[in-house]
């Protein structure tokens, strides 16, 4: 039996598998196939801390898991498939047909934006399409730029992507914004923000250098069809947190991110905890999500001290012994 699994494998789950680590947790991580979260898709990350000259969220991602794997974290790059939760008891995960049983169990399986699904929004990702105002604003100084969406989201990333673009337009497909009235006050007090509605995106089209050059556009209304070159285009239309797996077992907000004792990682269960983004639906920052797996280490390491073992514990770690002593003897 594992002392803790930690699912997910990302900012917040590997600093989580660094402080387990350093503990003697010995932790497993199940960290999927397609591990390090939102940072494999970022090319430069100019704002975590340590790196002054900026560092390739890829190549961040890679330092989390070799400082994890330093000091004795061990990885199943695979996917999660179903989970039973118990309160203060053992914690099952499956691996396909593989079970596997642990005294605690740390959830970060994070979120997931919402895509468009049209033509050119993945390939030009990193290439002047994003999914993060606060996290690519920056870079994309002097330009003209679109932000998509209609909610807080939208009205957050335009004001602040604001400050750095020359022109903002924020596109919508509707006319009226599901954002609340303050946000979109907020907005409209902006000199640099213009509001473009109602229109659908239907393509990010690249130009001679292999960037965002131009959005399609039409009109929800008439179907007319224009371009608008842009330098940078943001879809802010909200994230999908990755709790599919614990639906119905751990208790969720109604946005359906997982529900902690904040400022603790402790869910309604005894011995599961949550961190990073399948958490916070509010900053959704990468030092934020790591920080959160500090604490969610140190929360099952503090559970783990102080709860006796259960009887099932007690009866497989006898078998584990007998079975050592059998091996002894046959040897």
């Amino acid at each position: 039996m594992e002392n803790v699994i930690i699912i997910g494998g990302a900012c917040a789950g590997y600093t989580a598998a660094v402080y387990a680590a350093r503990a003697d947790l010995e932790p497993l991580v199940i960290e999927g196939f397609q591990w390090g979260g939102q940072l494999q898709n970022t090319t430069e990350v100019e704002n975590y801390p340590g790196f002054p000259e900026g560092i390739m969220g890829p190549e961040l991602m890679n330092n989390f898991r070799a400082q994890a794997e330093r000091f004795g974290t061990r990885f199943i790059t695979d996917d999660a498939t179903k989970v039973e939760l118990s309160d203060g008891g053992v914690q099952k995960v499956w691996v396909g047909d593989d079970l596997y049983r642990a005294k605690a169990v740390i959830l970060a399986m994070g979120a997931e934006p919402k895509r468009l699904d049209i033509p050119g929004e993945m390939e030009l990702g990193g290439r002047g399409v994003s999914t993060c105002g606060v996290c690519d604003g920056a870079f994309f100084k002097g330009r003209d730029v679109m932000v998509i969406g209609g909610g807080d989201t939208a009205m957050e990333d335009s004001i602040f992507v604001s400050k750095y673009a020359d022109k903002l337009s924020v596109v919508h497909r509707r006319d009226e914004f599901r954002a609340s009235m303050v946000m979109q006050d907020r907005a409209k007090e902006q000199a640099n923000i213009s509001f473009k509605t109602p229109y659908v995106p239907e393509e990010f089209i690249a130009g001679d250098s292999g960037a965002l050059e131009r959005v399609r556009l039409r009109n929800a209304e008439t179907d007319e069809v224009e371009e608008v070159e842009v330098g940078g285009a943001f879809v802010a239309i909200g994230h999908i947190p990755g709790s599919a797996l614990v639906e119905g077992q751990v208790d969720l907000h109604d946005n359906g991110y997982v529900k902690v004792a904040e400022p603790s990682t402790k869910t309604n269960l005894a011995g599961v905890f949550a961190i990073g983004d399948l958490v916070d639906f509010t900053y959704r920052q990468a030092i934020t999500a790591a920080g959160s797996g500090c604490r969610g280490a140190l929360d099952a390491e503090w559970y783990l001290r102080d709860t006796p073992p259960t009887d099932e514990e007690l009866m497989e770690a006898a078998e584990e012994a007998r079975n050592a002593a059998e091996a002894g003897v046959g040897s």
